[in-house]
């Protein structure tokens, strides 16, 4: 049997569209593509956390691969769903909760009033759960230490597109960001907006530039995917 470490080369190279589901990280997608792509090389424009589903793109081969650092930078479309009254420490439904808040009346105006004040080029802080590092260490393994950390804050573009009372202590939106964004964030910075505290119950991309979440691979259907079958879903690079 040949070694992925001794692996030729892909038989072609492009994007390999992938449909995330949950409690998958997107390295473990990864790695499964690259057992069931025989190869080693394969990278990726932008990964997703174990909650999120959606929209993930492989680039496979060298030639792909070459091209990451402009699919990183692409905007992204998401759709998410944010529930009000609890925070936890990843600010998602995978944390443990740290807070709680009350709730007051809400009406849909309220609701567009606090994403509008943040629309646009904002601060966002960055969740201490996330795969960025600090002196080399990805800043979620420090938050497991229990690890004090200084907050750290980036620039970011966001644009809200839709956004609904679907509960009364519940919150659905799309928003379209600029590469970097944490929708998490969006959504912490969205409750201490409306004088609460909350988190992301549930999270799905939809879009990265130019790439819809329907032209994608069922991810659920990759465990079992015969070689030829998953290499005809590689497609050439338009950008």
């Amino acid at each position: 049997m040949t070694s992925l470490k001794t692996s030729p080369e892909p038989q072609k190279s492009g994007l390999l569209l992938i449909d995330k589901p949950a409690d998958f990280s997107s390295h473990d997608i990864i790695a499964i593509c690259r057992r069931i792509l025989k190869t080693k090389k394969i990278g990726h424009s932008g990964t997703l956390d174990p909650m999120a589903t959606g929209l993930l793109i492989l680039l496979v081969g060298r030639e792909a691969t070459r091209r990451q650092d402009a699919f990183l930078k692409l905007s992204k479309t998401y759709s998410a769903r944010l529930k009000l009254g609890t925070e936890t420490d990843t600010w998602d439904a995978y944390g443990t909760t740290i807070g709680s808040r009350p709730v007051p009346p809400l009406t849909p105006a309220d609701v567009q009033a606090a994403a509008q004040a943040l629309s646009g080029v904002i601060s966002q802080p960055i969740p201490f759960f996330s795969a960025k590092r600090i002196g080399g260490q990805h800043m979620y393994d420090l938050a497991r230490q229990g690890a004090e950390m200084e907050r750290k804050y980036n620039e970011v573009t966001v644009q809200w597109t839709q956004l609904s009372l679907a509960a009364p202590h519940e919150i659905d939106f799309t928003v379209h960001c600029s590469c970097g964004t944490y929708v998490r964030a969006l959504g912490y910075l969205l409750a201490q907006k409306l004088h609460t505290a909350g988190h992301l119950t549930a999270l799905r991309r939809l879009e990265i530039g130019p790439y819809r979440v329907a032209q994608a691979f069922d991810g659920n259907l990759l465990k079992n995917c015969p070689t030829d079958v998953l290499y005809k879903r590689v497609e050439p690079i338009c950008l």
